[in-house]
């Protein structure tokens, strides 16, 4: 164990964006710990492959359900920090997560799932506007049960949204320009997310504090982005853009998912709500705490980008 090394406890740390957090958790030299639902010779693959990559890593699994309350504590009780990484539809199961902190006592920081908009700052479409608004029980709970926290957000997951802007995989002749193009977004690499996460977790200054991924070099619109990659890959594309008119339609008119889908896109890229507020006085800009740390710029990112279909893309828009 490395001098100093918190225990830190992840939930979701088989999910999209915690298993690289489970990464860098290790990697920073800190005693990891992931909670999740049992494995069965069903289970998806690539939930079984993580779960032997973190076993030969040195991560302690524990299997388990949210609903079973006093083997939450039990485990709490032998961590000193809690980062959750459920996906949305677990958002409110983080109250249960928060109740077993509280009964536990000893935990030194909580990191709920944030991780995308600020839920605090920006008002969105309804089937979005239903998420963050889930987003905001779980900080105004963790803030009454008076748990030391962080809160972590305002970010794109750079990869994600590569794969599904560009469509690598499928090679395509045109690409789709959200609105006008020219909002800017910000673009984190998973890695750096990861990488922050862990540090905020461990860092006094973050406590009880927002903290919000604003790297410099990573803030970028859809049209200055698409050109980048057009210069990395040699090939040029017809550029189709969809309204932010049409995008609040299909917001109101499609079924889940792609009603939610709709309108995260509309909110990232027609009204740019990752970038497209100040920050407070209380409020924290990431880059800017960790100078020293090496962030990954867009350019770069572009460069080490591996193509793969995009979770987010269930079907065109």
């Amino acid at each position: 164990m490395a001098s100093g090394a918190s225990k830190i406890l992840i939930f979701g740390g088989t999910g999209y964006i915690g298993k690289f957090i489970v990464r860098a958790s290790m990697m920073m030299g800190n005693p990891t710990y992931v909670y999740g639902r049992q494995l069965t010779p069903t289970s998806n693959p690539s939930k079984i492959s993580l779960h032997n990559e973190f076993q030969s890593m040195g991560v302690t699994i524990i299997q388990g359900e949210l609903d079973e309350h006093e083997k939450l504590v039990s485990v709490i009780k032998q961590v000193d920090i809690v980062i959750a990484t459920l996906g949305v539809p677990q958002i409110p199961q983080q109250l249960k997560i928060i109740e077993a902190i509280k009964i536990a006592g000893n935990i030194n920081r909580f990191i709920p799932s944030d991780f995308g908009c600020e839920e605090d700052k920006i008002i969105v479409l309804p089937p979005f506007q239903a998420c963050l608004d889930e987003k905001k029980k779980v900080r105004r709970a963790t803030e009454a049960a008076g748990i030391p926290y962080t809160f972590v957000s305002s970010t794109c997951f750079a990869e994600y949204f590569f794969n599904y802007l560009f469509r690598p995989h499928e090679q395509p002749e045109e690409l789709t320009i959200y609105g006008s193009g020219k909002v800017n977004a910000v673009f984190t690499s998973e890695k750096d997310i990861a990488a922050y996460t862990i540090r905020v977790a461990n860092d006094p200054r973050t406590c009880n504090r927002t903290v919000f991924f604003r790297p410099p070099q990573n803030i970028i619109s859809q049209l200055d982005l698409i050109s980048l990659w057009e210069k990395k890959t040699g090939r040029n594309h017809t550029k189709v853009h969809v309204s932010g008119e049409e995008i609040v339609k299909l917001s109101e008119s499609t079924e889940h998912p792609y009603n939610m889908r709709a309108s995260i896109l509309y909110s990232l890229f027609v009204e740019g709500d990752t970038t497209n507020f100040e920050l407070g006085v209380d409020d924290i800009e990431v880059s800017k705490l960790y100078p020293d740390f090496e962030y990954t710029a867009i350019e770069r990112q572009l460069d080490s980008f591996e193509a793969n279909p995009s979770p987010f893309e269930h079907a065109a828009l």
